[in-house]
Protein backbone atom coordinates (compact mmCIF):
# COMPACT_ATOMS: atom_id res chain seq x y z
CA UNK A 1 0.00 0.00 0.00
CA UNK A 2 1.68 3.14 -1.26
CA UNK A 3 2.34 5.80 1.36
CA UNK A 4 1.70 3.50 4.34
CA UNK A 5 4.39 2.46 6.79
CA UNK A 6 4.72 -1.07 8.14
CA UNK A 7 3.23 0.14 11.41
CA UNK A 8 0.24 1.60 9.53
CA UNK A 9 -0.40 -1.71 7.80
CA UNK A 10 -0.03 -3.56 11.09
CA UNK A 11 -2.87 -1.49 12.58
CA UNK A 12 -5.30 -2.19 9.74
CA UNK A 13 -7.73 -5.08 9.36
CA UNK A 14 -10.26 -6.21 6.79
CA UNK A 15 -13.28 -8.00 8.28
CA UNK A 16 -15.43 -10.06 5.93
CA UNK A 17 -18.87 -11.06 7.17
CA UNK A 18 -19.72 -13.76 4.64
CA UNK A 19 -22.98 -15.30 5.85
CA UNK A 20 -23.27 -18.98 4.84
CA UNK A 21 -20.63 -20.14 2.37
CA UNK A 22 -19.55 -23.47 0.89
CA UNK A 23 -16.56 -24.92 2.75
CA UNK A 24 -14.40 -25.78 -0.27
CA UNK A 25 -14.97 -22.39 -1.90
CA UNK A 26 -13.96 -20.64 1.31
CA UNK A 27 -10.96 -22.90 1.89
CA UNK A 28 -9.60 -22.27 -1.61
CA UNK A 29 -10.06 -18.52 -1.12
CA UNK A 30 -8.03 -18.69 2.11
CA UNK A 31 -5.28 -20.57 0.33
CA UNK A 32 -5.24 -18.02 -2.50
CA UNK A 33 -5.01 -15.07 -0.12
CA UNK A 34 -2.20 -16.72 1.85
CA UNK A 35 -0.19 -17.71 -1.23
CA UNK A 36 -0.55 -14.34 -2.96
CA UNK A 37 -0.02 -11.99 -0.01
CA UNK A 38 3.15 -9.99 0.59
CA UNK A 39 4.51 -7.75 3.34
CA UNK A 40 2.04 -4.99 2.41
CA UNK A 41 -1.09 -7.19 2.50
CA UNK A 42 -3.59 -6.19 5.19
CA UNK A 43 -4.66 -8.97 7.58
CA UNK A 44 -8.21 -10.30 7.38
CA UNK A 45 -10.83 -11.94 9.61
CA UNK A 46 -13.64 -13.90 7.94
CA UNK A 47 -16.80 -14.59 9.97
CA UNK A 48 -19.29 -17.08 8.54
CA UNK A 49 -21.24 -20.31 8.72
CA UNK A 50 -20.86 -23.46 6.62
CA UNK A 51 -23.43 -25.96 5.37
CA UNK A 52 -23.03 -29.36 7.04
CA UNK A 53 -19.54 -30.78 6.49
CA UNK A 54 -16.87 -32.81 8.27
CA UNK A 55 -13.29 -31.66 7.78
CA UNK A 56 -10.32 -33.93 8.43
CA UNK A 57 -7.05 -32.24 9.42
CA UNK A 58 -3.60 -33.22 8.19
CA UNK A 59 -2.97 -35.51 11.15
CA UNK A 60 -6.46 -36.99 10.87
CA UNK A 61 -6.96 -40.73 11.26
CA UNK A 62 -9.74 -42.49 9.37
CA UNK A 63 -10.89 -44.38 12.47
CA UNK A 64 -12.11 -41.13 14.02
CA UNK A 65 -14.74 -40.79 11.27
CA UNK A 66 -17.30 -43.25 12.60
CA UNK A 67 -20.44 -42.94 10.48
CA UNK A 68 -20.59 -39.75 8.39
CA UNK A 69 -23.74 -40.78 6.56
CA UNK A 70 -24.94 -38.07 4.19
CA UNK A 71 -22.44 -35.44 5.37
CA UNK A 72 -19.34 -35.05 3.19
CA UNK A 73 -15.86 -35.55 4.65
CA UNK A 74 -13.21 -33.19 3.23
CA UNK A 75 -9.47 -33.68 3.86
CA UNK A 76 -7.92 -30.24 4.47
CA UNK A 77 -4.56 -28.65 5.21
CA UNK A 78 -5.11 -27.42 8.76
CA UNK A 79 -3.75 -29.01 11.90
CA UNK A 80 -5.76 -31.37 14.06
CA UNK A 81 -8.18 -34.21 13.50
CA UNK A 82 -11.79 -34.38 12.32
CA UNK A 83 -14.43 -31.82 13.26
CA UNK A 84 -17.89 -30.78 12.15
CA UNK A 85 -19.21 -27.50 10.76
CA UNK A 86 -22.87 -26.68 10.30
CA UNK A 87 -25.56 -23.99 10.55
CA UNK A 88 -25.68 -22.26 13.93
CA UNK A 89 -21.92 -22.54 14.43
CA UNK A 90 -19.83 -19.36 14.17
CA UNK A 91 -16.65 -19.93 12.17
CA UNK A 92 -13.87 -17.32 12.21
CA UNK A 93 -10.88 -17.61 9.89
CA UNK A 94 -7.80 -15.54 10.72
CA UNK A 95 -5.44 -14.52 7.91
CA UNK A 96 -2.75 -12.89 10.03
CA UNK A 97 0.87 -12.09 9.10
CA UNK A 98 2.52 -13.52 12.22
CA UNK A 99 6.02 -12.47 11.25
CA UNK A 100 4.90 -8.86 10.90
CA UNK A 101 3.15 -9.03 14.27
CA UNK A 102 6.14 -10.82 15.84
CA UNK A 103 3.82 -13.56 17.08
CA UNK A 104 4.28 -17.32 17.15
CA UNK A 105 1.64 -19.94 16.45
CA UNK A 106 1.25 -20.88 20.12
CA UNK A 107 0.68 -17.25 21.07
CA UNK A 108 -2.02 -16.96 18.40
CA UNK A 109 -3.78 -20.10 19.69
CA UNK A 110 -3.74 -18.72 23.24
CA UNK A 111 -5.04 -15.36 22.06
CA UNK A 112 -7.93 -17.01 20.17
CA UNK A 113 -8.84 -19.17 23.17
CA UNK A 114 -8.82 -16.14 25.47
CA UNK A 115 -10.97 -14.13 23.05
CA UNK A 116 -13.57 -16.91 23.00
CA UNK A 117 -13.50 -17.16 26.81
CA UNK A 118 -13.96 -13.39 27.16
CA UNK A 119 -16.87 -13.43 24.71
CA UNK A 120 -18.60 -16.29 26.49
CA UNK A 121 -18.17 -14.52 29.83
CA UNK A 122 -20.40 -11.72 28.51
CA UNK A 123 -23.21 -14.31 28.52
CA UNK A 124 -22.47 -15.65 31.98
CA UNK A 125 -20.66 -18.74 30.65
CA UNK A 126 -17.51 -19.81 32.47
CA UNK A 127 -15.10 -21.45 30.05
CA UNK A 128 -11.43 -22.40 29.93
CA UNK A 129 -8.78 -24.03 27.72
CA UNK A 130 -7.14 -27.37 28.41
CA UNK A 131 -3.41 -28.10 28.34
CA UNK A 132 -2.29 -29.93 25.17
CA UNK A 133 -5.81 -29.88 23.68
CA UNK A 134 -6.51 -26.66 21.75
CA UNK A 135 -10.05 -25.43 22.16
CA UNK A 136 -12.38 -24.03 24.79
CA UNK A 137 -14.46 -26.02 27.27
CA UNK A 138 -17.53 -25.21 29.39
CA UNK A 139 -19.05 -27.52 32.01
CA UNK A 140 -16.48 -30.19 31.03
CA UNK A 141 -17.69 -30.20 27.41
CA UNK A 142 -16.10 -28.66 24.32
CA UNK A 143 -17.81 -25.50 23.10
CA UNK A 144 -15.21 -24.24 20.59
CA UNK A 145 -12.63 -25.94 18.37
CA UNK A 146 -9.40 -24.56 16.88
CA UNK A 147 -7.40 -25.60 13.85
CA UNK A 148 -4.74 -23.45 12.19
CA UNK A 149 -2.21 -23.64 9.39
CA UNK A 150 0.85 -21.41 9.13
CA UNK A 151 2.30 -20.84 5.67
CA UNK A 152 4.77 -18.18 4.51
CA UNK A 153 4.71 -16.84 8.06
CA UNK A 154 0.94 -16.22 7.94
CA UNK A 155 -2.02 -18.02 9.48
CA UNK A 156 -5.22 -19.31 7.94
CA UNK A 157 -8.10 -21.51 9.09
CA UNK A 158 -9.19 -20.64 12.64
CA UNK A 159 -11.97 -21.36 15.14
CA UNK A 160 -15.49 -22.74 15.34
CA UNK A 161 -17.78 -21.70 18.20
CA UNK A 162 -20.97 -23.72 18.74
CA UNK A 163 -23.84 -21.29 19.32
CA UNK A 164 -27.26 -22.70 18.37
CA UNK A 165 -26.93 -25.79 16.19
CA UNK A 166 -27.76 -29.46 15.79
CA UNK A 167 -25.02 -31.28 17.70
CA UNK A 168 -26.04 -34.75 16.47
CA UNK A 169 -23.37 -34.94 13.72
CA UNK A 170 -20.65 -34.76 16.39
CA UNK A 171 -21.79 -38.25 17.45
CA UNK A 172 -20.78 -39.52 14.00
CA UNK A 173 -17.10 -38.75 14.70
CA UNK A 174 -14.59 -38.70 17.52
CA UNK A 175 -14.43 -34.90 17.74
CA UNK A 176 -10.86 -33.65 17.38
CA UNK A 177 -9.73 -37.27 17.64
CA UNK A 178 -11.00 -37.82 21.20
CA UNK A 179 -13.29 -40.80 21.69
CA UNK A 180 -16.33 -39.90 23.78
CA UNK A 181 -15.59 -36.17 23.82
CA UNK A 182 -18.83 -34.38 24.58
CA UNK A 183 -19.71 -31.15 22.78
CA UNK A 184 -21.87 -28.29 24.00
CA UNK A 185 -23.05 -24.93 22.70
CA UNK A 186 -24.10 -21.51 23.91
CA UNK A 187 -27.77 -22.55 23.77
CA UNK A 188 -27.11 -25.03 26.57
CA UNK A 189 -26.40 -22.07 28.87
CA UNK A 190 -28.45 -19.23 27.30
CA UNK A 191 -32.07 -19.86 26.34
CA UNK A 192 -32.15 -17.77 23.15
CA UNK A 193 -28.62 -16.83 22.12
CA UNK A 194 -28.26 -14.14 19.47
CA UNK A 195 -25.91 -15.34 16.74
CA UNK A 196 -25.38 -11.82 15.40
CA UNK A 197 -24.60 -10.42 18.85
CA UNK A 198 -22.04 -13.11 19.63
CA UNK A 199 -20.49 -12.67 16.17
CA UNK A 200 -20.04 -8.95 16.81
CA UNK A 201 -18.66 -9.50 20.31
CA UNK A 202 -16.10 -12.07 19.21
CA UNK A 203 -15.15 -9.96 16.20
CA UNK A 204 -14.52 -6.95 18.45
CA UNK A 205 -12.58 -9.05 20.96
CA UNK A 206 -10.27 -10.52 18.33
CA UNK A 207 -9.69 -7.14 16.71
CA UNK A 208 -8.81 -5.58 20.07
CA UNK A 209 -6.64 -8.44 21.31
CA UNK A 210 -4.66 -8.58 18.06
CA UNK A 211 -4.04 -4.84 18.27
CA UNK A 212 -5.80 -3.55 15.16
CA UNK A 213 -6.97 0.05 15.47
CA UNK A 214 -8.74 0.36 12.12
CA UNK A 215 -11.11 -2.12 10.48
CA UNK A 216 -12.94 -2.15 7.16
CA UNK A 217 -16.04 -4.35 7.25
CA UNK A 218 -17.07 -5.99 3.96
CA UNK A 219 -20.14 -8.11 3.22
CA UNK A 220 -19.46 -8.77 -0.48
CA UNK A 221 -19.18 -12.38 -1.74
CA UNK A 222 -15.68 -13.82 -1.95
CA UNK A 223 -13.87 -13.60 -5.25
CA UNK A 224 -11.49 -16.46 -5.95
CA UNK A 225 -8.96 -15.98 -8.77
Amino acid sequence: MQGLTLNDINQQLIIRQLGTIDYVECWHAMQHLTDSRDSDTVDELWLLQHPRVFTQGQAGKAEHVLAPGDIPVIPVDRGGQVTYHGPGQLVVYLMVDLRRRKMGARALVTLIENAIIATLSLHGITASPRPNAPGVYAAEKKIASLGLRIRKGSSFHGLALNIDMDLEPFHRINPCGYQGLEMCQVRDFVETPSFSTILQQLQNQLQSDLGYTSAEILTDPLEVS
